[in-house]
């Protein structure tokens, strides 16, 4: 490690585990961020619980966005935050962070969610808030049940409210950030996965974020999954067929779609139960791309 990594890494491993002395130690042995803070909470380590945390340190950092109107910080609030965090408006990290701090809508935060999300998290201060994001995002990119679990949180995020699909435009937008991210991070790697165990996946979707069986093997034909021009072909798809709103079933069950599925659809199973919008994408890309 360089000596400005290594002090970057220092300051986030105390942000995440409170434990200064063992620090260095944890870094130099194990080079990178996330597997010196495995270790550490793997060999006993302790994460800052919430007694060691000022409450009152996070109660004013929310009221120091919160709107003067409201109970809750609200956009005017979120874009100050980003300011001060250093991060784009539109960054994929902070749909961790919504997932986190359970904020009620996109750019939204109510008080309880963000007291016990950055308890939870550690954090009781900008600067160590601005240190866990890093975290965060390689979590977010190469953990698949954690992908799972923010991108499934992700549709009722960014829903309107009194709606029951979310809008085409809306959902483009956030597939937008989020495929190409787990793609590149492995949260999206191609696996092998019979669909016998689409049936199980599908309803344990209706459950709860982190039911998602992401056990499979992983695949040995890494060049032949999903890519960046299947995405296109999605989107093309879904507005050639004029959709207005994307439902919660197909898009719970896209990533595992993307996931498991061949480059060139020849092993999707039609009886399978998949969505019917994800049945016909493949009947449409196989009449409209392969064939031409």
């Amino acid at each position: 490690m360089s000596s400005r990594v290594n002090s970057q890494a220092l300051s986030q491993f105390l942000a995440v585990t409170g434990a200064s002395k063992e620090a260095r130690r944890y870094l130099e042995k194990y080079k990178l961020l996330e597997p010196a803070i495995d270790a550490y909470f793997s060999e006993g380590g302790l994460r800052r619980s919430g007694a060691s945390l000022s409450t009152s340190s996070i109660n004013t950092l929310f009221d120091r966005y919160k709107d003067s109107e409201s109970d809750e910080i609200t956009e005017d609030g979120t874009e100050r935050l980003c300011q001060d965090l250093g991060v784009d408006l539109e960054d994929v990290v902070l749909l961790a962070v919504a997932y986190e701090l359970k904020s009620p809508h996109i750019g939204r935060w109510s008080k309880k969610g963000w007291v016990s999300g950055l308890k939870s998290l550690g954090c009781d201060s900008l600067d160590s808030l601005r240190n866990t994001l890093p975290r965060l995002r390689d979590k977010l990119a190469s953990d698949p049940p954690y992908f799972a679990a923010v991108y499934n949180y992700t549709f009722p995020l960014a829903r309107e409210e009194g709606q029951r699909s979310l809008a085409l435009d809306a959902a483009m937008a956030y597939w937008e950030l989020l495929i190409p991210f787990g793609l590149s991070g492995g949260a999206l790697k191609h696996v092998s996965s019979s669909s016998s165990n689409v049936d199980i996946r599908r309803e344990n979707n209706h459950c709860n974020d982190t039911d998602v069986d992401m056990e499979d093997e992983e695949s040995d034909d890494d060049g032949n999954g999903w890519s960046e021009k299947h995405t296109e072909w999605w989107f093309e798809f879904l507005r050639v067929k004029g959709s207005k709103g994307v439902s919660k079933d197909t898009w719970q069950m896209l990533p595992e779609f993307i996931r498991t599925i061949d480059g060139k659809f020849e092993q999707h199973d039609a009886t399978a139960a998949w969505p019917s919008t994800i049945d016909d994408f493949v009947a449409w890309a196989k009449e409209k791309k392969f064939r031409a």
